[in-house]
């Protein structure tokens, strides 16, 4: 990994990250990361963590800001960690607990362990409902602390926020683009506009459940956000606009391909489901990877 204050994935990396040389193909692996990242998205928000929104963010203390912050840093720790480690040897909802635990003291707002051991549990017992029974009522059936699952959930997170330190070289520094956005906004004119403002800061937010934060400067995505926010509400921009901020076309072009791929039409959502629950954790992967031919 980079050792700039935006640490970005090599080449090599990008094209065959270690999870695609393990035999899991691209979509699958996109899939992983986007559940991956919903997760603590939505562990956040069960924890009162919050998640960014540009209607409220202007009003929250400076303390709740901080906690908006660990979840979107959680969430570029958990992609960052995939272009260094496989799928096949780490979940990724062991990762994103431990993602989300480690961002929390990075933050200065730690959670519980137990708490958001807990979160998690629901999260998945829910979504497992949801698959397979869509039209039922979901109930929350509690685990016991005087079993084994929640001591070796314990461990995992233990072991995921360790492997984090380790595989990222304790280089865990992140800049988010929150604020990029709105001095870019200002810069084209655009921070009257609440409906503008609200879709770019959404797009950034759904940038997250992609790899791009680890892909591409934040200037970058900023000015991609824009440019998705300005073709969907039909806002002229100054010609070569992008030049301002010193960022290629290309590229502000590519991150919008991976915001947009987040929104595409899937064969069957419910299968789609299915496989990507079963792969939650290593062994559903290690069992899928032997199942299409590429076990060890």
């Amino acid at each position: 990994m980079s050792s700039t204050l935006h640490p970005l994935a090599t080449l090599a990396q990008i094209e065959r990250t270690p999870s695609r040389e393990d035999g899991i193909p691209q979509d699958l692996e996109e899939d992983l990361r986007a559940y991956g990242c919903k997760l603590v998205h939505q562990a956040g928000l069960l924890l009162r963590q919050y998640v960014f929104s540009f209607s409220v963010c202007k009003f929250l203390s400076v303390s709740e800001n901080r906690k908006q912050v660990a979840v979107a840093t959680a969430q570029i720790l958990f992609h960052r960690f995939w272009f260094v480690t496989s799928m096949k040897q780490f979940g990724i909802g062991d990762i994103g607990m431990g993602a989300l635990y480690l961002a929390s003291k990075l933050e200065e707002c730690p959670i519980r362990m137990r708490d958001l051991i807990n979160v998690y549990d629901l999260l998945l017992q829910r979504d497992a409902h949801t698959a397979k029974n869509p039209n039922t009522d979901f109930k929350y059936a509690p685990m016991s602390y005087f079993g084994t699952t929640f001591y070796e959930l314990k461990d995992a997170l233990v072991v995921s926020e360790m492997q984090l330190l380790k595989r990222l070289g304790f280089n865990v520094h992140v800049v988010l683009p929150y604020g990029t956005l709105i001095n870019y906004l200002r810069v084209l004119g655009l921070t009257s506009r609440e409906d503008a403002c609200t879709r770019a800061w959404g797009y950034l937010n759904d940038a997250l459940q992609t790899p791009v934060y680890a892909l591409y400067p934040v200037p970058t995505i900023a000015a991609a956000a824009i440019l998705l926010t300005s073709r969907h509400l039909h806002i002229p921009l100054p010609s070569a606009w992008w030049e301002l901020f010193d960022v290629v076309w290309d590229d502000v072009w590519s991150v919008c391909g991976w915001v947009m791929r987040l929104y595409r039409v899937r064969g069957d959502p419910s299968s789609s489901a299915d496989r990507v629950l079963g792969m939650v954790g290593k062994g559903g992967v290690r069992r899928w990877l032997e199942e299409n031919g590429h076990g060890s």
